[in-house]
C-alpha cells in the first residue's frame, strides 16, 4: 500500500513536470513567433507611414514652392546633373580624372 502510494506520487509528479517543460517549449514558440510578428508590423508600419509622407509631397508640389519661397530662394538652385552622384565610385572616378594646378 505504501509502495502503491510513492509510486503513483511519483508518477504524477513525472507527468507534471514533463507537461510543463512541453507547455512550457510551445509558449516559447508561440512567443517568438509573436515577436516575429510584431516586429514585421512595425517595419510594415514605418514603411506606410514613410509611404504617405513621400505621396503628400510628391502630389502637392505647390506647398513644396510656398515653402521654398518662404525660405530664402537665393540659397536653393537647382542641381546640375553632373553634381549628382549616385555612389562614392562615381565621385572617386570623377575626382581622378581632374588634375588640381599647382
Amino acid at each position: 500500500m505504501f509502495k502503491l502510494k510513492i509510486l503513483t506520487s511519483i508518477f504524477v509528479f513525472s507527468f507534471f513536470l514533463i507537461g510543463t517543460s512541453i507547455i512550457k517549449n510551445k509558449t516559447r514558440e508561440i512567443e517568438k513567433k509573436i515577436h516575429k510578428a510584431n516586429n514585421s508590423i512595425f517595419i510594415k508600419e514605418k514603411d506606410l507611414k514613410e509611404s504617405q509622407l513621400d505621396y503628400s509631397y510628391l502630389t502637392s508640389p505647390l506647398q513644396i514652392e510656398k515653402k521654398l519661397e518662404l525660405l530664402d530662394s537665393n540659397r536653393y538652385f537647382p542641381m546640375e546633373y553632373s553634381q549628382i552622384f549616385l555612389s562614392i565610385e562615381n565621385f572617386l572616378d570623377l575626382k581622378n580624372k581632374f588634375t588640381e594646378k599647382n
